[in-house]
């Protein structure tokens, strides 16, 4: 399998040729397609959803023994007013959030039991989302998706076999919208602090003659909570179904387009940062008079569009399949203004002696990511097997210019052209069986990723990943209402982009342990359990910041993360209802060396970078009649170090938020079926609080002649004080 690849697809270097092809093959995969439907005798019988086997690859099941937690649409709904998905499941148990704009639109994150967004595998109906290169998952490329969401489930740890990256501290599986037999319009408008709106027009034709179609079109803008953290997003979704007795075909167009004045500089000046906290130094720039002014086109600037293709088939009662086509065009760029730059470092000449200059660098990514996805479930009362995988291809090109000097404005202005590509291919098996109460579970799956990338910054790369995946787990239902389970699993994960410029090559390596009870009545749901997560060659946050704003990490030889985490629903009567979690951990580096003062130093045992110890959520919810419902959010987050030396100067401080939520419901079934009246109320007592930060050290050896110092340095990403939002939903 892999020569035939390597021969098929690596050695064609005529790219446009490629993409050719791909896009035939994804028409005559239509047409072949339809024209078995077609054949189909036509039967106007109730239909059954197929959406369980689009996502059946990729999501554990109620037996599996295996740590997760599902998300209907219905849960985030109440609080979807603009703020991105990562903010929607703050509450989620193991979930730490921040952003740079502060007020939760824009640029948003997402932590899980410590580990970042890059090393959290996230799908779309199965189809990888991740970046190939960074790894990481920029939901402001996607605005107001989480509108288009049926479902989500957030695997802690290993999880199951997915697509895409590895996961590293959890993988979050998206399903979007079903199809609606009925049709609907539904508008929806938001409004609040910091100038925000959101304007959302959504529509669907219900099913007629076996087809349906539905489609969203949003528009979100915010100034931010930071200084100039301006936001401008559109984003869409359309969606056409083919369902006729045991066959659904789904044909998805999605994406978005966004502009953010960039803010992910925080704030260094501790003077600052407690007298003028919203202080954004990005785009900063001193005139010749030497007064401070900002680059007014700072700025981000992204567009992205998928297309997904889904053929799935209930062939007999035992026999299911899915197979999909996909296609990820990304292109945009960030604009800085740059002061006192080398010109020859931009291949520039002088000017009339003058060997610097400002000037306005441009820097661009232009990508296509394109594949297939596949999955056969053969299921009975007892045996659960499924046969996965998926191949995808990642073209990407880096490229920067320069489009104004304060001397003069270059004729040729691109001073950097390099590329990365990157082709991935899995294949899996988890086989599910029942003995009674036990449920025996083995998932095996087998990767290979051929990466070629080149920078001024590094090497030329050719490197070839070849990972196994065991997983394998038992799930003992004692009873009715009680269930334990245990699990092992291995994962491998390879280096990003921005590994290899930092000189960490080393892929890695983990073996998760997991041990959980569940408890299931009709007023209490308890999932309580334990985890080891022991790493080789973890690729840590080091805390400190390129010159882009980009996380810099580094291998940190032998780590590991314990520790116990538990989340229910209580039912107090009919009206009262609640929703704590609780997640208690050590997040360790081993023998970590860090080189301090001019001399490499064993710390032993420290802190691994953005790992609280504690993490706390609750929703508290009081529902007085059927339609109004009242919800207390609360999030702790424990204190954090930013760097991994535990340095006094790299503590981020607890902090505690409260936000309040109200709905209702005013049915009216008059034209206007109903109206959704929402109100959040973001950080209800005022809290000062930061969610983020850096930490950065460097050797200063010229205050004293033959003395090397280690100099430390932070800087912090505040987040709103108290803010609003309110909103109206018509559905007709």
């Amino acid at each position: 399998m892999e020569i035939l690849f390597k021969k098929t697809c690596l050695q064609d270097s005529k790219v446009q040729r490629f993409k050719l092809c791909s896009l035939f093959s994804i028409f005559f995969f239509l047409v072949s397609i339809l024209s078995f439907a077609q054949e189909q005798p036509k039967d106007t019988t109730k239909v059954k959803k197929l959406d369980e086997v689009l996502i059946a690859g990729v999501r554990a099941q109620k037996t599996n023994p295996v740590t997760f937690t599902n998300v209907t649409k219905e849960a985030i709904a109440p609080r979807n007013l603009g703020q991105d998905i990562p903010v929607l499941l703050n509450y989620l148990l193991s979930v730490v959030t921040t952003t740079d704009a502060g007020n939760g639109i824009g640029y948003t994150y997402m932590r899980v039991r410590g580990t970042d967004g890059s090393r959290i595998n996230v799908t779309l109906n199965g189809v990888p989302f991740n970046d190939s290169e960074s790894q990481g998952t920029f939901f402001v490329n996607l605005p107001d998706f989480a509108s288009s969401v049926e479902s989500l489930q957030l695997q802690r740890g290993v999880g199951t076999s997915t697509n895409g990256a590895g996961a590293f501290g959890a993988s979050l599986n998206m399903q979007t919208k079903s199809f609606q037999e009925k049709s609907y319009a539904e508008i929806a408008n938001s409004v609040g602090s910091f100038n925000t709106r959101k304007h959302t027009l959504a529509f669907g034709t219900g099913l007629h003659d076996n087809f349906e179609f539905n489609g969203r079109i949003s528009q979100i803008a915010s100034d931010g909570y930071i200084d100039r953290a301006e936001t401008n997003l559109f984003g869409y979704f359309f969606n056409a179904n083919y369902i006729h007795k045991s066959t659904q075909i789904k044909a998805l167009f999605f994406g978005g387009k966004e502009k953010t004045y960039q803010a992910w500089y925080g704030i260094e000046d501790l003077d600052k940062l407690n007298n003028d906290r919203t202080f954004n130094a990005a785009g900063m720039y001193f005139d010749a008079d030497g007064t401070m002014r900002f680059h007014d086109n700072e700025t981000d600037n992204y567009w992205q569009n998928h297309f997904q293709l889904h053929w799935s088939e209930k062939w007999s009662e035992k026999w299911s399949s899915n197979v999909a086509l996909h296609y990820t065009i990304g292109k945009g760029y960030f604009e800085q203004y740059r002061e006192d730059e080398t010109l020859s470092d931009y291949f520039l000449p002088d000017f009339q002696g003058n060997t610097t200059a400002d000037l306005i660098r441009k820097r661009w990514l232009d990508n296509d990511f394109f594949g297939t996805t596949f999955s056969l479930n053969y299921k009975n009362k007892s045996t659960d097997i499924l046969f996965g995988g998926a191949a995808n291809r990642y073209l990407g090109k880096h490229f920067g210019e320069v489009v104004w000097t304060q001397f003069y404005v270059p004729n040729s202005n691109r001073y950097y052209n390099n590329i990365g590509n990157k082709d991935d291919i899995n294949a899996y098996v988890k086989a599910s069986q029942t003995f009674g109460k036990l449920n025996v579970f083995a998932d095996l799956q087998y990767r290979i990723v051929f990466y070629e990338a080149n920078s001024f910054r590094f090497d030329d790369v050719n490197d070839t990943f070849r990972f196994f995946n065991p997983k394998i787990g038992f799930n003992y239902q004692l009873n009715k209402h009680n269930a334990f389970y245990t699990f092992a699993g291995i994962a491998n994960k390879e280096p990003r982009r921005d590994d290899y410029e930092n000189g960490s090559t080393k892929p890695e390596r983990l073996l998760d342990i997991e041990l959980g009870w569940k408890f299931n009545a009709t007023k209490t749901m308890i999932n309580a359990n334990v985890f080891f997560m022991q790493y080789k060659n973890q690729l840590v946050l080091t805390g400190a910041l390129n010159d882009v704003g980009s996380p810099i990490f580094t291998n940190s030889g032998s780590s590991y993360r314990a520790g116990l985490e538990i989340e229910s629903v209580l039912k107090l009567g009919t009206q009262f209802t609640i929703q704590p979690n609780v997640t208690l951990s050590q997040n360790k580096n081993q023998d970590f060396f860090f080189q301090r003062d001019g001399q490499l130093q064993n710390l032993g045992s420290t802190d691994i970078a953005f790992s609280p110890n504690l993490i706390i959520g609750n929703i508290f919810t009081y529902s007085p009649k059927k339609n109004l419902n009242l919800a207390l959010l609360n999030k702790f987050v424990g204190k954090q170090f930013m760097g991994n030396i535990d340095a006094q100067k790299s503590i981020l401080k607890e902090y505690n938020v409260h936000d309040f939520n109200v709905t209702y419901l005013w049915n009216i079934n008059k034209g206007i079926k109903s109206v959704l009246f929402s109100g959040l109320v973001n950080n209800i007592f005022d809290t000062k609080y930061i969610s983020n930060g850096y930490f950065y050290t460097y050797d200063d050896d010229f205050s004293t002649p033959g003395v090397i110092t280690t100099i430390e340095g932070a800087g912090y990403f505040p987040q709103a004080t108290r803010n609003f939002l309110v909103g109206a939903t018509l559905t007709f």
